[in-house]
């Protein structure tokens, strides 16, 4: 597995394009986001999609799959998104959020299974400046978090000794957190969290 470091501070181009050349030939990254360090792939390369879910053990018929966009414009695009969610959404991105939308035509078969999608835009500079780079959405989903040792799940060391056998590239930036995103059901009427995580949801 490649391996480069990124400082958040001020993410090197040059390095942001070493991830960026591995996603679009269909490889997987592992990156730092606002709340854990996330395996990552052109949300848009349906194999690559396919590859992450088998590692992860994810089945799209049965689980929402999620995807992080560069700024709320990207997410009309993707998803469905009411004048109300429009709003909710403003008032909380960049941020340690999932919003769970229907998806919209734009996004490949596998993610309209279940006719919804998780939105992310992360409040982190590296993440944001590789999907600016890529130009499309990153399927995005947390590396495992073992209690028993969550350094496993921290250390961009230890990250990459984990997932060595499946990832192609992990962006070090430094320490990882531990808790993941709040998750928020933007399907109905009304937002309904589904997990509270780092994310305080200003309504």
């Amino acid at each position: 597995m490649k391996r480069v470091r990124i400082y958040e501070e001020k993410p090197s181009e040059a390095e942001i394009d070493k991830a960026v050349k591995v996603l679009r030939d269909g490889g997987i990254v592992i990156y730092p986001t606002d709340t854990v360090y996330a395996l990552g792939c052109d949300a848009l390369n349906v194999r690559a999609v396919e590859r992450i879910c088998q590692i992860k053990g994810i089945n799209p018929q049965k689980v929402n799959l999620s995807i992080i966009c560069r700024e709320l414009s990207w997410v009309s695009e993707y998803a469905k998104l009411s004048n109300l969610y429009f709003k909710l959404l403003k008032r909380n991105l960049p941020g340690a959020f999932t919003f769970i939308l229907p998806t919209s035509s734009s996004l490949p078969k596998i993610y309209k299974n279940r006719k919804t999608v998780g939105i992310r835009i992360p409040d982190n500079a590296i993440t944001l400046a590789l999907v600016e780079a890529l130009g499309n959405p990153l399927l995005t989903t947390s590396v495992a978090i073992d209690e028993e040792e969550p350094e496993y799940g921290t250390d961009p060391e230890l990250i990459a000794e984990r997932y060595e056998a499946v990832a192609d590239l992990i962006i070090d930036g430094g320490e990882g957190g531990t808790i993941p995103s709040t998750t928020v059901d933007c399907t109905g009427d009304e937002p309904v969290i589904l997990r509270e995580g780092k994310g305080e949801l200003q309504e």
